[in-house]
Order: structure tokens, then C-alpha cells, then sequence
């Protein structure tokens, strides 16, 4: 099958138990849905889900303890799950099965056709030992360069999975997982260094590596995982197609910030469901690359659902940028709570400096406490500057609540490029100023919009 599954049955658990080696391939089957996707109110959301592939593998498991693995808390496991997802790679795919235990190791890098499959009861501790963590190449905060290796990574693979029950705990990277010297890749595409020469580790500066990141890949699933002790964003799909996000919890504590949850970055047709995005920064942040290295890859973020998801992270519970270059378009958020101190139902945010546009962005259903607005537009985000104008809207809002919030909207564009479109309606909002910032706006529209209980007309 080609991995489309009708996402609205209720599927049962995705893989049996492992045995101890590899068994003869059956039929492929399609990993399924942890829960109902239920029907979306917009037509174009639908198809998106329809025509997300998920992934589908071979009937035969592979036993990471028969490739070296122990589940001790201090043997390195860095080359016996490297073993097992290679074997499982040649033998034409299929599940590497970890059984319960506390396994320590280094980045996981998964292959073509391979589910890395957690049971219950597993707990993966990446290492503080540096080395453990190949340079690869990578995306920092929308600037292609070679750093070290996220926790779990793969590189122009196909039909790959990770799922399970247990927990990825990255705290132990803190010796070196931190950083955050962007300006030295900006010196260096400013110089017109190619990717490949970005080579951070040994360059005396230090950027932080991600949680979890397909690069360049086609057809992925991250499914069921618990994240813990993140150092740098979360969920970090990069320049891929087919990705799903199903029943994902993430860490919304304050230990290290911009530990967004979900951060898709130039990729097409993206599922986010059934989730507890927890983040100590934007829950979904939506990104297609950084200024001139943005604009020379030149790919947009599109065509992406999040639905069915309580989001526990403090800024943006949708995100667009500001690393959006590249563009953004067709968004839909769809039944999702947020609780804690959210400060953004939908917070867009770019600038001159960042151009790039952020169109067809759709929230129905969202409701919470947001310490600021319910939606904020920026196009002057952080106050810089160039000549790359960024284009705005249109952005519906149907259905929404908020039991507290500053206002409704803040929302601006640029004289020279006003929004284009801003619509709200049936939507009820508690707020502490009945007064919105709107300017450079066009097109705005309320129907049966309350704030306070009156009806809002500006």
C-alpha cells in the first residue's frame, strides 16, 4: 500500500511485540494514527490530511538487544543501534524494537523503511560525551551549516518512523549542547561560504543542536515518544515532505529556552495531531529559512494541519517565523487548547530585513488564556531593516474563545505592503481592553464576534 490510511477510524496499537530476530517479511503495513482525526471545517485542510503519506513497513522486527543493545543506564549504545537500524535498513525494512530498559547513547541516525520502536519502559539518555554527536548538516534558526548531529537525525531517507511508548531525555547534553552565536554564520554567508565550510564544531563558536530532526526526507512519523530535558527546539522536520506528528508529548519547562515544540521548516504537507506540545517558547513555529541563506535554498513552509493538541508552551501556540524567508502558506489550526500563560493564539512575525510571507493562515476552534492578543501580526520584528518586504494575510479566526486576554487583535503591517485580509467569526472573547491595534489592514471583517459580551466592530 502507499501509505495513505483513512485517518478517521480509530487504529489499534502500531507494532507487536519484538522478538529476538528478524522474521520473513510479510505485508507492508501502514503505521497507524494513534486517534481520530476528526473532519476539518475547511475542504483544503481535508485533502492535506488525505494526502499526507504515512509510512508503511515490512512485518519483521528486529531486537536492538541482539545487535549489543543493554538497557543498563551506562553501556554506550551509540554502535549496537546504529547495528540494528543498519540490518534492518539491508534486510529491506522493517521495526528495531528497544525493550524496556535505560539505555544511554549517542545520535540515532535512522535509515530508508526502519521504525525505531520504543516499548514502554524505555528511557533513551543521549550522552555528554560530545564526540558521540557527528557533524552533520543542519539548519541553524534558518541558516544552513554543518554542526553536531541532533539526538535522533536522517538525511535524504524515505519511509522512516519513530514510535513507541518511552522517553528521550537529552539533559545529559547540556556539557556542550548550548550557544547560540548565529552572527558567525551570518559573517560567513555574508562572505559567501557554501554549507558544507559553515563547520561549527572546532570554529571556537557554539550553536545548539535539536531534539529530533528529518532532513531533506520523505514520508515520516513521529509517533507517541515523550521528549524531556530538550536543550534547543524540539521537533525540528527540515526540507521534507510527508511528515506526521501523532501523539507526541514535549517538555514545557523553563530549564533552557526556545525549546519550541514543533518547529516545521520548509517542508510540504505536515500533520501535527494528537499532541501535548509543552515548550518553554512557541508551541508550532512555522519557519522556511533566515534572510540570504533563506532566500538562496528558497523553499516555503506549506500545507500544514494542527489538530486535537494541548499546547503548554508560553509564546505562540501557531507561529509563523520569524525565520519565514522562505514563505509560508495554507495553515490550519484546528481544536486546539492552550493552557498555562500563552501569550499568542497566532503570533506572525518577520521584517524587512526577513521578507518572506505568511498567507492563508486559518485557526478555528482555539481557545485559552493569552496573557497578550489573540492574534499579533509584526513586520518589524526586532526592528531591522533591508529591502525585502513582507507579505501578510489573508488570516481567518472561526470559532474561537478566550476566557482571558489582553485584546483581540494587534495587528500591523507596512504602509508601503498592508495585510492582505483579516476575517474573524463566531468567535467570544474575554479581554482586559476592548481597544485593538489594526493598521495598515485591509479587508478586516467581523461576523458575530463578541468581546466582553458586545458585538466587535474594529
Amino acid at each position: 500500500m502507499d501509505g495513505r490510511i483513512n485517518r478517521r477510524l480509530l487504529m489499534k496499537a502500531s507494532v507487536v511485540a519484538a522478538i529476538a530476530t528478524p522474521v520473513l517479511a510479510r505485508t507492508a503495513l501502514a503505521v497507524p494514527l494513534s486517534a481520530a482525526v476528526p473532519e476539518l471545517p475547511w475542504p483544503a485542510a481535508n485533502e492535506i490530511v488525505r494526502n499526507t503519506k504515512l509510512p508503511s513497513f515490512p512485518d519483521k522486527n528486529f531486537d536492538a538487544t541482539a545487535y549489543g543493545a543493554k538497557g543498563d543506564n551506562k553501556t554506550d549504545n551509540t554502535e549496537a543501534f546504529k547495528k540494528a537500524i543498519a540490518a534492518c535498513n539491508a534486510a529491506g525494512g522493517g521495526h528495531v524494537i528497544v525493550p524496556k530498559g535505560t539505555y544511554v547513547t549517542g545520535a540515532i541516525h535512522l535509515l530508508s523503511n526502519v521504525d525505531f520502536h520504543l516499548e514502554d519502559g524505555v528511557l533513551i539518555k543521549f550522552s555528554g560525551d560530545a564526540s558521540k554527536f557527528p557533524t552533520v548538516l543542519t539548519r541553524y534558526e534558518g541558516i544552513e551549516c554543518m554542526n553536531r548531529s541532533p539526538m535522533v537525525y536522517a538525511y535524504k531517507q524515505t519511509n522512516i518512523a519513530l514510535t513507541g511508548r518511552g522517553t528521550l531525555d537529552s539533559g545529559a547534553t547540556g556539557s556542550w549542547n548550548k550557544g547560540s552565536d548565529r552572527a558567525y554564520l551570518e559573517s560567513l554567508v555574508a562572505k559567501g561560504t557554501p554549507p558544507e565550510k559553515r563547520v561549527v564544531p572546532g570554529s571556537g563558536k557554539n550553536m545548539r543542536s535539536t531534539f529530533i530532526e528529518p532532513y531533506s526526507c520523505d514520508t515520516v512519523l513521529i509517533q507517541g515518544v515523550t521528549l524531556k530535558n530538550p536543550k534547543f527546539w524540539q521537533i525540528h522536520p527540515t526540507l521534507c515532505k510527508n511528515v506526521t506528528v501523532d501523539d507526541v508529548h514535549t517538555d514545557p519547562s523553563t530549564a533552557s529556552s526556545n525549546t519550541d515544540a514543533c518547529d516545521p521548516e520548509s517542508c510540504d504537507h505536515i500533520v501535527i495531531a494528537n499532541s501535548d506540545l509543552g515548550a518553554h517558547d512557541d508551541n508550532v513555529a512555522i519557519k522556511s529559512g533566515r534572510d540570504e541563506d533563506g532566500r538562496r535554498v528558497n523553499v516555503p513552509c506549506q500545507n500544514l494541519v494542527v489538530v486535537n493538541c494541548r499546547m503548554n508552551g508560553n509564546w505562540g501556540a501557531i507561529t509563523c517565523g520569524s525565520e519565514q524567508t522562505g514563505g509560508i502558506r495554507n495553515v490550519y489550526g484546528y481544536k486546539l487548547n492552550c493552557v498555562g500563560a500563552t501569550k499568542f493564539a497566532l503570533y506572525v512575525k518577520s521584517n524587512t530585513k526577513r521578507g518572506g510571507f505568511s498567507q492563508n493562515i486559518n485557526l478555528d476552534s482555539v481557545s485559552g488564556v493569552f496573557e497578550r492578543s489573540f492574534v499579533y501580526v509584526t513586520t518589524t520584528y526586532n526592528s531591522q531593516t533591508g529591502g525585502n518586504v513582507p507579505k501578510f494575510g489573508p488570516f481567518y479566526v472561526s470559532n474561537c474563545s478566550s476566557t482571558k486576554a489582553s485584546k483581540v487583535l494587534d495587528v500591523s503591517g507596512l504602509s508601503q505592503e498592508h495585510v492582505k485580509g483579516l476575517e474573524l467569526k463566531d468567535s467570544k472573547f474575554t479581554v482586559s481592553s476592548t481597544t485593538n491595534t489594526v493598521k495598515n489592514v485591509d479587508g478586516l471583517k467581523f461576523t458575530n464576534v463578541t468581546a466582553n459580551g458586545k458585538p466587535m466592530t474594529k
